[in-house]
């Protein structure tokens, strides 16, 4: 008899998980008993600093561990850290901390789950392509980026020496680039084949070349033979982790795949799915992208993440965590604001309940993570546990969520963005110098592909400190500036650089 362990492999420490071939496997054996988790999805406060988290992955484990003490199957999807922001683990990685961490932390924060490293060789082996394709005639110009986990300001911007001529190309951090968002979106490697295929690789006389026009795409999928498969990894308690596709939600998806979140859902009651950065980012991306545009599950529940210290210290950006939990709950979704501690914090306990009452948010849940793991939570799930069971999955809110926006106007679809998840009303998003350049560029380009860009599913990139233009301006001063878009044929994504802020920090000293 075929069972889940069949499609588990030895990855060193870890195991890899054949997703693609388990819900096949499923699908095509569909009186196999499996069940359909509720998916928690936790998010968070925008930090007051790019550099710092909240406690998302500290949180996410620890809620695991503190659901299966009591008797709930629960297990949590991560998403794999990069080395550029997080260098190696000294901002927190993404495996947790102290007594809510994994159980091998560093094969995480190392990278060592192996799809970082083969995801950049894939879309860096893509660009060595388009520069032969350069050489052969066959592009004049090349659009997609090369990536790297580590980053350099010099590589931002780059020109190669072609002899007569420079070639200019540019770098970017692997989580953001165009086949991170493939793997993220895609639920087959005949679906990645063919978005790989659809990537536009450059220009040839003013018209988009298609990378599946001038390769066989073999050489580039059997190289993520083990990328798209998720770790699978357990906490320190030895409850089950799913770790799978890259951070960065400020500038790029920041969601773990479609794929293992739907796995883990097969698996288990409960599925915790952490999203990256503020509720701002993450969150907006898992309910505006994965479940509006392409199918993942609605959340059945929402937790958002803050320190104490970031909804306390700076009294101009403290509208920012109620917004966040006041919008997740008109979508329909039960949220929970969750205070994670740090030392010496236990005596505040009294006075953030009270700033919770005075808001009118849920009664939140507090404890030192990191000290106490899930042991700090366990007795303050009552009522998170009885909104799970009472989750509604017909209701009139999450069926407008639900609804797709493709062929909407690109230009609305933001505004409708800045709104909804800013709070920066319509006529308050504003264009910038370059915006009307690059929104023409980005429809010639489609129109010469046969697509239509307001087909397309917008990606908000922009600081993950700032919602808006400047969050400490009063409400009704609060704008968004569109700055420029950027196609990602193959995933079927435009990127928009919004906000006047800059987009990716470097890594902190430590």
């Amino acid at each position: 008899m075929t069972t889940f362990n069949d499609f588990v492999t030895p990855y060193g420490l870890v195991s890899k998980v054949d997703a693609f071939g388990y819900l096949d496997y499923l699908k095509a054996h569909p009186n196999e008993s499996t069940k359909q988790g509720k998916v928690v999805l936790v998010t968070a406060d925008t930090p007051l600093k790019a550099s710092r988290g909240e406690g998302k992955t500290t949180t996410t484990i620890a809620l695991i561990d503190a659901l299966r003490s009591r008797g709930v199957d629960a297990a949590a999807v991560l998403r794999q850290p990069s080395m550029g922001i997080t260098a190696a683990g000294s901002k927190g990685g993404a495996s947790g901390g102290g007594k809510a961490s994994l159980a091998h932390p560093e094969l995480v924060d190392w990278g060592l789950c192996g799809e970082m490293a083969a995801i950049e060789n894939a879309q860096n082996l893509l660009v060595s392509f388009a520069e032969k394709a350069v050489d052969e005639g066959l592009l004049d110009d090349i659009l997609v980026p090369r990536v790297s986990e580590v980053p350099s300001r010099s590589l931002r911007q780059i020109a190669v020496d072609r002899g007569k001529s420079d070639l200019p190309e540019r770098v970017v951090l692997t989580p953001t680039c165009e086949l991170m968002q493939i793997v993220v979106l895609s639920r087959s490697m005949d679906e990645i084949g063919q978005r790989v295929a659809a990537m536009t690789a450059g220009t040839k006389a003013g018209k988009p070349v298609t990378f599946g026009s001038f390769i066989d795409l073999w050489r580039i999928t059997n190289m993520l033979a083990d990328a798209v498969k998720p770790a699978y990894m357990t906490t320190q308690e030895g409850s089950p982790v799913y770790v799978h596709c890259g951070p960065f939600a400020n500038v790029s998806l920041g969601i773990p795949s479609l794929i293992s979140v739907e796995m883990a859902c097969a698996r288990h009651d409960v599925v915790v799915v952490e999203a990256g950065y503020g509720a701002d980012a993450g969150a907006q991306k898992w309910l505006d992208i994965a479940a509006r545009e392409f199918g993942a599950a609605w959340p059945s529940a929402a937790v958002v993440v803050t320190r104490a210290s970031t909804w306390r210290d700076d009294p101009a950006l403290r509208w920012r965590y109620p917004f966040h939990i006041n919008r997740l709950e008109g979508l329909g979704i039960p949220t929970f604001p969750l205070v994670n501690l740090w030392a010496g914090e236990d005596s505040e306990v009294d006075a953030l309940r009270e700033t919770a009452a005075s808001l009118g948010l849920r009664q939140p849940v507090m404890g030192n993570l990191f000290r106490d793991g899930g042991q700090g939570l366990s007795s303050q799930l009552d009522g998170f546990a009885a909104a799970l069971d009472t989750a509604a999955s017909d209701s009139p809110a999450l069926a407008d969520a639900v609804s797709s926006h493709k062929g909407m106007d690109v230009v609305d679809q933001l505004r409708w963005i800045a709104q909804s998840a800013y709070g920066v009303a319509g006529e308050r998003v504003l264009e910038g110098p370059a915006f009307a350049e690059s929104l023409a560029s980005a429809r010639a380009l489609c129109q010469e592909q046969g697509l239509n860009v307001n087909d397309l599913v917008p990606v908000a990139v922009k600081s993950p400190a700032t919602m808006t233009d400047n969050d400490a301006a009063p409400e009704s001063d609060r704008t968004v500036t569109l700055k420029k878009l950027e196609v990602h044929t193959g995933a079927g994504l435009i990127q928009a650089n919004v906000t006047t802020s800059l987009t990716t920090p470097m890594p902190k000293i430590v």
